[in-house]
């Protein structure tokens, strides 16, 4: 969406501005929005400490988010599936390096992510699967020892679904 985090960046400053907080804690669940908002406290020079909380989610691994609620329930039985594919490009990213290899093609997260979610005839879109730099949330064709963010965007029927993990 053209100009939403323009948006966000000026709510969240206007904000900054007025309350002049100390502390800031944002959700990883919005990973996009969190590298922002760090952004515009260090460019702008703000005395704040921004800490960037885990995702909370539900026993079964879904992240929490109002969103939920428009999950028929049958595909929030499925939902699941979300975070069981950013797992397996966990379990991949892990395995690789514990055999000593330097980096992995971000295309092998890619396509476990997306293998996963085709596992599931109710995700009905997947909108991105995306493997970024932790700090720029630039595209990356390698990833090593510093690690990454994987992050998805799908419809589970008609919902839309957003979810990310961080592999370190």
């Amino acid at each position: 969406r053209p100009g939403f985090f323009r948006g966000v960046a000026t709510v969240v400053a206007k904000l900054f501005n007025i309350v002049q907080p100390t502390n800031a804690y944002f959700g990883q669940k919005d990973a996009v929005q969190c590298i922002v908002i760090k952004r515009i406290v260090s460019d702008l020079d703000m005395d704040i400490n921004v800490h960037i909380m885990n995702t909370v989610r539900e026993d079964d691994g879904l992240a929490l988010s109002s969103r939920n609620a428009y999950l028929t329930p049958e595909e929030r039985e499925k939902a699941p599936i979300v975070y069981q594919a950013l797992c397996a490009a966990r379990e991949v990213y892990e395995s690789r390096f514990a055999r000593g290899m330097e980096d992995i093609d971000a295309a092998d997260l890619l396509e476990v992510v997306e293998g996963a979610l085709e596992t599931e005839p109710l995700v009905t879109e997947v909108q991105y699967v995306a493997i970024d730099d932790l700090e720029t949330m630039k595209p990356l064709e390698k990833v090593g020892n510093e690690g990454c963010i994987v992050s998805l965007a799908c419809k589970l029927g008609s919902v839309r679904l957003i979810d990310n993990i961080i592999l370190k």
